[in-house]
């Protein structure tokens, strides 16, 4: 992942875990108002309730005809009391507000009914032809206690006036007492249940306030965790490589080449501190390339010093031993015995081997510029091929040529270019030991041509692959080492690259990449 993708996902983590606080508290904000809400109706529900209890128990003191502002403020409280209870039944349904209605509607029945006998029973009283009742002083005060105490006036009416107990006055008052009952235990309901819906709505708005407390305490420190430990890990990662980069660039200044492990390369997810490394890493291996190659120039050059100076220092011996050989064996006619020919024979045979490495080291050594002319490649390959088969036996070698049937145009020297095709061809025939597949494959790309010459043959170890275009160093029985040594001169003076690629038993593969070809300007 790059270290962009890193800083914005770390961004978002702590973005969402924040926008999420935020949702959560608005959320729990809004259930808050409305539980604060809830507490407020609560708590007028039981302050209306006790109101009611308050005039309610007026009423049972001063009686309606006396104190009539009472009793309009018993049906005043009992109808907002009503209208609480449905207003909270449509918005929640709840089985306390449900129930406190039933109990305002059966209090509101019980307080007309006992507002409806008390005035029937002090009518009865006026009409009452009762004995004695008009004329007592008893009247006065029946009719101010029978609110409170309507069973101590039946037992009165019972036992002063002798009124049998199946008298109607005394049923009204009897039936007076279980209404008042009925009353008082019906005010105690609504009073519990509203104290009760109170409590409730206290917890709900505790609990609400409480939940938005924990989530402050819980989402706020993991808001803080993630977002510097993200932070500390993606500072800490990029400082660690860049630190261990600087470290290998001191390295690579005093002449070493380290490599550096990418780290979450194996995963594809390396940043850009990790693109940077690989970049690195490349440039490595293309210093360490160039080096290997400047080294070998070097040495070349060296070699290329010292060979010059021995083969001219040889050539003109070589030259008059072979000449001298040739005299003597002319001179001599048949006069020699057999065993002195056979020594002149391998005198001059030998010579002339002595003077073929004598050549090739002045070749080697001379370093002659190319004289660059466009030619078509694959004719040359072609005849490169054909003067191999000329000089050794090819005829159970595959060769093929795999390129543009219309040509290859590149500008090169064709001389220097078909001795390196010469090098190539006949080592690889050597290689196969004559039987086998030889392809040479030709590709045009912008800028450039890349030839590659592969064969079937015994391969070379992985040890010597990078000895191969050393001066003097050859895996064959046979040979003088220069012929690789000068194929890679010819192609880096035509500002070529050359590579090889080998499996030991496998074959061998050369590249050579020449400048030149489509898109060339």
């Amino acid at each position: 992942m790059s270290l962009k993708k890193k800083i914005a996902l770390s961004f978002f983590v702590s973005a969402a875990l924040i926008a999420i606080l935020v949702v959560f508290e608005y959320i729990n904000f809004v259930r808050i108002s409305s539980e604060i809400r809830g507490l407020e109706v609560t708590d007028t529900l039981r302050s209306k309730s006790l109101q009611l209890r308050r005039h309610e128990k007026n009423f049972f003191l001063y009686g309606p005809l006396k104190a009539p502002e009472e009793v309009e403020a018993v049906y005043a409280y009992l109808r907002e009391l009503r209208g609480i209870a449905q207003e909270n039944i449509q918005k929640d349904g709840s089985g306390g507000w449900v129930f406190l209605k039933d109990r305002v509607r059966d209090y509101e029945e019980d307080f007309r009914k006992i507002e409806g006998l008390y005035r029937q029973i002090l009518h009865e009283f006026e009409k009452s032809a009762i004995s004695g009742l008009k004329s007592s002083n008893s009247l006065p005060l029946l009719e101010l206690t029978i609110l409170e105490h309507p069973l101590l006036g039946a037992d009165f009416l019972r036992k002063e006036l002798l009124l049998p107990i199946n008298h109607e006055l005394i049923g009204d008052l009897q039936a007076l007492d279980s209404g008042i009952t009925s009353l008082r235990k019906g005010g105690e309901d609504i009073l519990t249940v509203s104290k009760e819906l109170d409590r409730t709505a206290r917890e709900n708005a505790d609990r609400v306030i409480y939940i938005s407390k924990i989530a402050l305490f819980v989402f706020f420190p993991l808001f803080l965790i993630v977002g510097i430990g993200t932070l500390f890990f993606i500072a800490s990662s990029v400082v660690n490589q860049l630190k261990l980069l600087i470290s290998v660039v001191e390295k690579t200044g005093e002449g070493e080449y380290p490599r550096l492990a990418i780290v979450g390369e194996e995963a594809g997810g390396a940043d850009e501190v990790g693109t940077l490394i690989r970049k690195f890493n490349q440039m490595e291996d293309q210093l360490r390339q160039r080096e290997r190659e400047l080294l070998q120039s070097k040495k070349l050059a060296a070699i290329g010093t010292l060979a010059s100076g021995v083969a001219h220092e040889l050539n003109n011996p070589l030259n008059n031993i072979y000449l001298s050989a040739q005299v003597l064996e002319r001179e001599a006619g048949g006069s020699f015995s057999a065993f002195v020919k056979e020594t002149i024979n391998d005198i001059v045979g030998q010579t002339v081997r002595v003077k073929r490495i004598v050549g090739d080291l002045l070749e080697f050594a001379k370093g002659k510029e190319p004289e660059v002319r466009e030619i078509d490649l694959n004719e040359l390959i072609r005849g490169a091929y054909k003067l191999v088969s000329l000089a050794g036996d090819t005829s159970s070698v595959n060769f093929t040529l795999d390129t543009d049937a219309k040509g290859v145009r590149v500008p090169v020297d064709q001389e220097q270019i078909e001795r390196v095709f010469i090098n190539l061809f006949s080592n690889a025939v050597d290689a196969m030991a004559g039987r086998g597949d030889l392809r040479v494959v030709v590709r045009e790309e912008r800028g450039t041509v890349r030839i590659t010459v592969s064969d079937s043959g015994r391969g070379i170890d992985a040890e010597e692959v990078e000895k191969i275009f050393e001066p003097f160093y050859t895996t064959k029985h046979k040979g003088t080492g220069l012929g690789l040594a000068i194929t890679f001169n010819i192609v880096k003076k035509h500002g070529g690259e050359i590579s090889v690629e080998s499996d030991k038993d496998r074959g061998t593969t050369f590249e050579i990449t020449l400048p030149g070809g489509k898109g060339q300007q």
